[in-house]
C-alpha cells in the first residue's frame, strides 16, 4: 500500500468541520512529526483482512452468521500483557463456542483491542481539591494520575499507541492461528479462571464438543477449519490525528482504508452529521459501526446511512444501539421499522453496556449484571416482534476476575466492588458475567432459528 498521494492528504478535510472529543495538543510542531513518523510506519491491518470482514458483516446482517465484538472499556498501555490479552481472546472463544453450538450460528470474532487506547469524555477538565487539570482521555492522550505532568495531551502518546496496538496484534494473530484456538483445544480455554456456575456449564457444552469432534475423527473428517479462527480488531475512530495518519492506499484498487483496525465505529457523543468523525469515515473502505443512543431518530439513522453508505453496500454499516434497558423496546423498534420500509439494510448490534451506567452508594462507576441482561432481552424481542434480524453483541469485557459489574451468579455486590475493581474508565464484564451472558444469548438466537 501507498501512503503517498493527493488522495490521502484529502484526508485532512475533516479539519474543516466542526470537531469534537479532540485533545488540545500544546505543541503542534511536535504533533506534526508524530503524524508524519505514523503515516511512514507500516499498517496494523491489511485491505484483503478488512474486506473479508465486511462480506461477514453483509452475512450478519441477513442473519446468516452473528457478530460477537468484546474488549476493554479502554486499553491501558501497562495492562497490554500477553496474559492479559490471552485471557480475553479465551473468553472471547468461549463464548463463541457456547454461541456456536448452542444456536448453530457462524460467529464473527472481534476484539475492542489493538486500538482502544482512547475515549471520550463529558468534559474537557477535572477538579480536585481546587486543582482543575485536563480530565484522563485514555493512555493514546494523557496519563491517569492527577498531576499536570501526567494529565498534559502528549502527542508522543500516539507513536505508543501504533507500537502497542501493533504488538497486541501479533499476538492476537498467533494465539488465533498458532493452535490455541483450535476447536479440539475446547477444554483448556477455562485453565486459569475461577470456577463457578458459568465454568460448569461451559464444561458440560465442551465435554459435548469433544464428543462431537471425536465422531468427526472417527469419520475421517477434515479438521482445518478447526485449526484457526479469524479474529478482527476494532475500535472507536475516536483521535482523527490517528486515523488520518494509519490511513493507506490499497495497491490493488486506489481506494482508502483505515489501517489502524479492521472495522472503526463513531461514537453516540461524535456522529453528528456535519461533524468531523462523520466527514471523515465516509472516505475509508472499512466497515464503519455507529453508536445510536436513546435520542437517535430515523431521521438520523437514514442521514448516516446517506453520508456513510451511499451506496448501500451490504456489509458497510451497523448499527450498535445503547439504550438502556428500561428504553430499548420503545425506542428501538422505530428506528428498525423506519430503517426496513427505507430499504436500508445495517446490521444491527446490541451495546447492552454503555445505557445501564450507574454510581454505586459507596461511589464506584457500575452496571447492573440483570439490567445488561435485560436490555439484551429486550434488543432480541423487538427484532423478534419485528421480523428483522439481530445481527450481534458488543461488550466491554474482561478476561481477569474483576469486580466491576454488581450481579451475576458470582453475586457481586456494592461491598465486592472494592475487592477487584481495576478499570479506569467504564466497568466491564469479568469472565464469569461474560459467560453467563452468552448463554442467555445461545438460547435467543436458538428460539430464532428455531
Amino acid at each position: 500500500m501507498s501512503s503517498t498521494s493527493e488522495e490521502l492528504a484529502a484526508l485532512g478535510t475533516w479539519r474543516e468541520y466542526p470537531r469534537v472529543q479532540q485533545p488540545s495538543w500544546p505543541d503542534e510542531g511536535e504533533r506534526a512529526s508524530v503524524f508524519d513518523r505514523l503515516r511512514a510506519a507500516p499498517p496494523l491491518v491489511f485491505a484483503g483482512e478488512v474486506d473479508v470482514l465486511r462480506s461477514r458483516l453483509a452475512d450478519a446482517a441477513r442473519g446468516e452468521a452473528f457478530l460477537l465484538q468484546g474488549g476493554d472499556c479502554a486499553e491501558t498501555f501497562a495492562d497490554s500483557t500477553a496474559d492479559r490479552i490471552r485471557a480475553k481472546i479465551r473468553t472471547i472463544l468461549q463464548m463463541a463456542a457456547v454461541l456456536t453450538y448452542g444456536a448453530s450460528v457462524p460467529v464473527i470474532k472481534m476484539g475492542r483491542m489493538a486500538g482502544q487506547f482512547a475515549k471520550p469524555r463529558s468534559s474537557d477538565i477535572e477538579t480536585r481539591d481546587g486543582l482543575t487539570l485536563p480530565t484522563y482521555r485514555g493512555d493514546a492522550v494523557n496519563g491517569f494520575d492527577f498531576t499536570p505532568e501526567a494529565r498534559r495531551p502528549d502527542p508522543q502518546r500516539l507513536w505508543e499507541m501504533y507500537t502497542t496496538s501493533a504488538q497486541s496484534l501479533n499476538l492476537m494473530r498467533a494465539f488465533t492461528s498458532g493452535g490455541f484456538a483450535d476447536l479440539r483445544e475446547v477444554h483448556s480455554w477455562n485453565q486459569g479462571f475461577v470456577r463457578g456456575p458459568g465454568y460448569d456449564r461451559y464444561e458440560q457444552i465442551a465435554r459435548e464438543i469433544d464428543k462431537a469432534v471425536r465422531f468427526m475423527e472417527a469419520i475421517g473428517a477434515d479438521f482445518e477449519a478447526l485449526q484457526s479462527v479469524e479474529y478482527y480488531a476494532s475500535h472507536e475512530a475516536l483521535l482523527l490525528d490517528y486515523e488520518e495518519a494509519m490511513s493507506r492506499i490499497d495497491s490493488r484498487t486506489g481506494e482508502i482504508y483505515g489501517c489502524s483496525g479492521h472495522f472503526l465505529w463513531i461514537g453516540e457523543r461524535t456522529r453528528q452529521l456535519d461533524g468531523a468523525h462523520v466527514e471523515f469515515m465516509s472516505r475509508l473502505r472499512n466497515p464503519i459501526g455507529v453508536k445510536l443512543g436513546p435520542s437517535s431518530t430515523v431521521d438520523d439513522a437514514l442521514r448516516l446511512i446517506d453520508a456513510l453508505d451511499p451506496e448501500r453496500e451490504p456489509g458497510r454499516i451497523t448499527f450498535i444501539s445503547r439504550m438502556g434497558a428500561g428504553k430499548i423496546r420503545d425506542v428501538l423498534p422505530g428506528l428498525v421499522e423506519g430503517m426496513r420500509d427505507a430499504g436500508a439494510t445495517p446490521a444491527w448490534v446490541t451495546d447492552p453496556m454503555h445505557g445501564n451506567t450507574i454510581t454505586s452508594s459507596n461511589g464506584y462507576k457500575t452496571r447492573r449484571f440483570e439490567d445488561i441482561l435485560e436490555e439484551v432481552r429486550g434488543f432480541f424481542e423487538v427484532h423478534r416482534a419485528l421480523g428483522t434480524v439481530p445481527a450481534g453483541l458488543h461488550m466491554e469485557l474482561t478476561g481477569d476476575d474483576v469486580t466491576e459489574v454488581l450481579g451475576g451468579t458470582g453475586h457481586i455486590d456494592e461491598a465486592g466492588l472494592e475487592r477487584r475493581y481495576e478499570t479506569l474508565v467504564d466497568p466491564r464484564l469479568n469472565h464469569q458475567q461474560s459467560l453467563e451472558l452468552a448463554f442467555l444469548v445461545a438460547e435467543m438466537l436458538g428460539q430464532d432459528a428455531r
